[in-house]
């Protein structure tokens, strides 16, 4: 979950690698470091925590040389202070690193009982020992690191900087991202384009195995034996666009309130002018032959595929097996030939999923990722992208990206209800036109937002939430809990309302706020009853719901969020901007780091 940059420049390094680093930090904010090449030495400088302590250091120290690399450390292996921070330098070899060397205790017992000396509780410093060995033993840079790569266990994107080489950077790819850049007289690498785009919109991606041998004038790719590999660079649109916050204090809340714009240009590019779903040119699935979907991810991609679970079954009659990505690979899953696996991400990049997906595509799955970024990983290595037209999305929390995949995932639920004959047409044009309508039920919820701030001082007040709801509102739940345990620190549980009795009930005192979200459907009564079980036992309600389910809870003495009346199939996307917003104001009231709350990254690239 780490990010790493190079350049080798036509001027200063510093400058564009601490620039870039400024888009790669929602990988990891807890130490930054950059070295460089100063008349063939090799200095660098590091801090711990966020990359405004690096610049601050360069600042008051700064470093010259036109060629470097710098990192952005979510740690795994040591403390995140200083001496642990990257790029780590061994006898005239510097590197930075992203993922997990797992053999690292081995190499490292290995190395000390030849001698070498230890500075870092790292798994990333044995590579340069390593390599820093071969170098002694008489191998040029190249064929240093083409030796060491085949010894390291575990996933890696790595980065090498050699003293006395002012015109070569070497980069290497196992398992994390790697991208290259081309300039004029200047080349460059990174973890992904973004990082990359204010350098160059032309960009090659490293795939597994290789090696990129970068100098002022061309990179070229090879493997570990030294054989020459063809990768094709590309124009990358709009990667350059800068991201500000405009008028809000959080990227987190811009986020929220971008989601009536960005889930309905996402919806333009799946509904047709004659009203019915229109799936992307290339998608080639005929549902018909289905007999499962497997739905796969993490996190708050998780929870929009176990929403997604309920469209399908219910919409397309289409058996769901949801799972956890970094559980699916590792039970052994019984596969039918030709079925479809869906893979669900923001970035891309995670790595439990991207091994999820090469695991279905070994059993014969044909492979569907709904992705936020379609130059990532998973979406070069699937079989049909689904692309989510969120932007960038820079709040660690995930929002807009998550309401765009439910978005998407219904689109696909409906054309396969249409495909398997579930659906007739005029089926089709209702929930259809219920999808169109969901950038205005957006609207109409951020209009609660003064009403949400009020609610959320309660909360700020709060140790522990409890979140409850049936239908698609109990994966809502898990993810209002989620939102509110990452960006505030509280702990908070979903749960199906109708296991309330079945022991979370025991929690309820006083001082538990029980968020139940229960908009009018055919479970409402069912989870009213849950929520008076609560009000008997002292609990304190905040009840989100829409205009008919207010009515009928208005002498309950509960708290009311009410939205407008929304067709139950396309409420869970409107339901989870309200839970997103109850999550910000409640972590800007404490004042935590909403953006980069502690201990997370956006991008997990590490398993």
């Amino acid at each position: 979950m780490c990010g790493i940059v190079g350049v080798v420049g036509r001027g200063p390094a510093s400058a564009l690698l601490l620039d870039a680093l400024k888009r790669l930090e929602y990988r990891g904010y807890d130490s930054a470091g950059i070295a460089t090449l100063e008349d063939g030495s090799l200095t660098r400088r590091r801090a711990v925590g966020k990359l405004a302590n690096l610049k601050s250091r360069l600042d008051s120290e700064p470093l010259a040389g036109r060629i470097g690399i710098g990192h952005t450390r979510w740690a795994t292996h040591g403390r995140p202070d200083e001496t642990n921070a990257h790029p780590h330098m061994v006898d005239g070899v510097a590197i930075v690193h992203n993922g997990i060397i797992e053999n690292h205790r081995e190499l490292r017992n290995d190395l000390k009982a030849a001698g070498a000396h230890f500075a870092t509780e790292t798994d990333s410093e044995v590579v340069a020992h390593l390599v820093s060995r071969e170098r002694k033993n008489g191998y040029e840079p190249v064929a240093a690191v083409r030796k060491v790569l085949p010894r390291l266990s575990g996933t890696f994107a790595l980065a090498f900087l050699f003293e006395g080489h002012d015109n070569l950077l070497i980069g290497a790819r196992k398992g994390s991202p790697l991208a290259v850049g081309y300039g004029c007289g200047e080349m460059f690498l990174g973890s992904d384009a973004m990082a990359l785009a204010p350098l160059t919109d032309i960009v090659a991606y490293l795939e597994d195995g290789d090696l990129a041998v970068v100098t002022r004038e061309q990179i070229e790719f090879i493997d570990v034996n030294g054989a020459r590999l063809r990768r094709t660079s590309a124009k990358v649109a709009g990667a350059a666009v800068i991201v500000h916050k405009g008028e809000h204090r959080h990227f987190m809340a811009k986020e929220i309130h971008e989601q009536p714009k960005v889930v309905g240009q996402t919806l333009a590019q799946y509904i047709a002018r004659d009203g019915t779903i229109r799936l992307p040119a290339g998608v080639d699935v005929d549902f018909g032959t289905v007999d499962r979907v497997s739905i796969v991810a993490c996190g708050t991609s998780f929870y929009a595929g176990l929403i997604a679970k309920y469209w399908f079954e219910r919409y397309a009659r289409l058996p769901v097996e949801i799972d956890i990505a970094s559980e699916f690979r590792y039970r052994d899953v019984p596969f039918g030939a030709g079925n479809l696996a869906i893979f669900v991400s923001q970035s891309g990049e995670t790595a439990d999923t991207l091994a999820s997906l090469e695991f279905a595509k070994t059993h014969g799955q044909h492979v569907l990722s709904v992705v936020n970024v379609q130059t990532s990983t998973m979406a070069r290595s699937s079989d049909i992208v689904m692309p989510t037209l969120a932007g960038p999305e820079i709040g660690v929390a995930s929002t807009k990206a998550f309401t765009c995949q439910l978005a998407i995932l219904l689109c696909i639920a409906i054309a396969a209800g249409r495909s398997r004959g579930v659906l007739s047409t005029e089926d089709e044009r209702s929930l259809v036109r219920a999808l169109a309508q969901i950038p205005d039920y957006m609207a109409h919820a951020l209009e609660l937002e003064p009403k949400v701030h009020e609610l959320a001082r309660e909360i700020a007040r709060a140790r522990d939430a409890l979140f409850i709801g049936r239908g698609t509102n109990y994966p809502l739940a898990l993810e209002g809990a989620l939102k509110l345990k990452e960006v505030t620190y509280i702990h908070a549980e979903g749960y199906a309302a109708g296991e309330l009795k079945h022991g979370p009930i025991a929690l309820i005192d006083k001082g538990l706020p029980v968020i139940v979200i229960a908009p009018y459907d055919a479970t409402f009564e069912k989870t009213m009853s849950n929520m008076q079980e609560v009000i008997a036992r002292g609990g304190r309600i905040i009840l989100l719901t829409d205009e008919r389910g207010a009515a009928l809870a208005a002498s309950s003495g509960c708290s009311v969020l009410a939205l407008p009346d929304i067709p139950p199939a396309v409420a869970p996307l409107a339901l989870a901007v309200p839970l997103q917003l109850l999550a910000y104001h409640s972590a800007a009231i404490m004042g935590t780091d909403v953006d980069q709350p502690r201990n997370l990254a956006k991008s997990v690239t590490v398993e």
